[in-house]
C-alpha cells in the first residue's frame, strides 16, 4: 500500500461530521428491519450512537440503559439508532441474552427495540467517524450524534471503548437544544429544565440600555451582555 492510499484510507476512516452539517445518509439493515436515513425519520430527533462490540460488558449495561428510556426519547419526538461492526444474527442473539439472563441496578427482562445497525462493512461507521484507528481499526469507538428533524447535526460526544455513557447528560442535552430552538434562547452551565436561560446578547447599546431597562421578576441582568429569563410552564 503506498503512502497516499494509506492516507486516503485514514481520512476515509477518521472525517468525522460536524455540528451544522446534514447527517450523512445512509440505508442499513437493523434487528427492526431495513431503515434508510434520513428519510424514515423525517420530522423526528435522532440519536445516533455506536457501540464498540456486542457481548461485551460495557455495551450491555449501556443498551440496557437506553432501552428502558426509550419511551422518554419518544415522547421528546426522538428515536433512537444504535449500532456496531458485528452481523445481524449477533445483534439478535445478544439482545436475547440480554432479556433472558442480565440484570442490571434495578433492570432485568429489558427487551431492545430500537434498530441496531449491522455494519459489518464499516458503512456507515466511517461516514460518522466511528471507527478511529489510534482507539481500535475493528471496533467502533462510543460515539453519539445528536440529529435534528432537518437531518443536521446539532451535537455529537465521544467516549472511550473503557467508559460507558452518561444517559441523564445525553437527555438533558437534547431537551436543552430542543428548547433553544423553541425560544431562541441559550442555555447556562448545568442547566435544567424549568431553570432559567440566557438571552441572546443584544446587538447594539441601544438594545443593552432597554433589556437593563425591562428587568423584572422573570428577566434578570447582570450586565448588559448577560441577561436570564424565565420560560412559560
Amino acid at each position: 500500500m503506498t503512502e497516499n492510499c494509506k492516507t486516503a484510507c485514514c481520512e476515509e476512516t477518521m472525517r468525522i461530521p460536524l455540528i451544522g452539517e446534514k447527517a450523512p445518509s445512509f440505508q442499513a439493515v437493523t434487528t427492526q428491519g431495513k431503515i434508510s436515513f434520513p428519510d424514515d425519520y423525517k420530522g423526528k430527533w435522532v440519536i445516533l450512537f455506536s457501540h464498540p462490540a456486542d457481548f461485551t460488558p460495557v455495551c450491555t449495561t449501556e443498551f440496557m440503559t437506553f432501552a428502558s428510556m426509550q419511551d422518554e426519547f419518544r415522547e421528546l419526538n426522538c428515536e433512537l439508532i444504535g449500532l456496531s461492526i458485528d452481523s445481524n444474527f449477533s445483534h439478535i442473539a445478544w439482545l436475547r441474552t440480554i432479556k433472558e439472563k442480565i440484570k442490571f441496578r434495578d433492570m432485568e427482562k429489558i427487551e431492545v427495540k430500537f434498530p441496531l445497525i449491522a455494519d459489518l462493512k464499516m458503512e456507515v461507521a466511517k461516514k460518522y467517524g466511528m471507527v478511529q484507528p489510534s482507539a481500535s481499526d475493528t471496533q467502533a469507538v462510543r460515539a453519539v450524534f445528536f440529529i435534528d428533524p432537518e437531518a443536521t447535526i446539532r451535537a455529537l460526544v465521544y467516549y472511550p471503548l473503557s467508559n460507558g455513557r452518561n444517559f441523564d447528560e445525553i437527555k438533558r442535552l437534547l431537551i436543552a437544544m430542543q428548547t433553544s430552538d423553541k425560544h431562541k434562547v441559550a442555555t447556562p452551565a448545568d442547566w435544567r429544565p424549568g431553570e432559567k436561560v440566557i438571552v441572546p446578547p443584544p446587538g447594539s447599546y441601544g438594545q443593552a440600555d432597554k433589556r437593563v431597562a425591562e428587568a423584572g421578576d422573570d428577566y434578570e441582568c447582570q450586565d448588559w451582555f448577560l441577561c436570564f429569563k424565565s420560560l412559560p410552564e
